[in-house]
């Protein structure tokens, strides 16, 4: 297990919330995430005009809005299939995304914009062939040069977790096959 999985697991009951900055979107987790990426990828830097992006993957149902609710805008993505960002329609600032994979039904929180981003440290670094030269990735968390294997990393109560909403994410698959 990883220190950060391990952390994961003794802070299971901390509440998570966050939101933008004027605070009009506001949001709980209402569990712990599945799983967190530190993405080195190029588009990620991008996006986030930083050497990388922390996402907490989580059900979209688990994020229980408590304010106004996120703009979803329509964002290119290397995969060309896009994503949707959920940014606040005032301050613009992006709280989560919406992958084409798993489309609505998984939401990527970003976790500079929890109220404590501390307790949801890197699990993995991904696209660590990208990473800017200078980004040194701490020992103990595992890193991987592109993507890596769901089945080997993840936690099995995550695992357990996503093959719940697999169903889901198949059915949304299929209904955009069908258009």
């Amino acid at each position: 297990m990883s220190p950060s999985a391990t952390s994961a697991a003794a802070s299971a009951t901390v509440m998570l919330e966050g939101g933008c900055d004027c605070r009009r979107v506001r949001y709980r987790l209402a569990s712990r995430p599945l799983f967190v990426h530190c993405c080195h990828c190029r588009w990620c830097q991008r996006e986030s005009g930083a050497s990388f992006a922390l996402n907490a993957m989580i059900e979209a149902d688990r994020v229980a809005l408590l304010a106004e609710a996120p703009e979803l805008v329509h964002t290119p993505s290397e995969s060309g299939l896009g994503q949707q960002i959920a940014r606040c329609p005032s301050c613009r600032i992006a709280v989560w995304s919406h992958y084409a994979g798993a489309g609505p039904l998984l939401s990527f929180v970003r976790v500079g914009t929890l109220d404590d981003p501390d307790q949801c440290p890197p699990d993995i670094h991904i696209f660590t062939a990208s990473k800017q030269p200078w980004v040194v990735l701490p020992p103990g968390t595992p890193a991987v040069a592109e993507y890596y294997d769901r089945e080997q990393h993840w936690p099995a109560e995550s695992l357990a977790r996503r093959q719940a909403l697999l169903p889901r994410i198949e059915a949304y698959q299929a209904a955009l096959k069908a258009r």
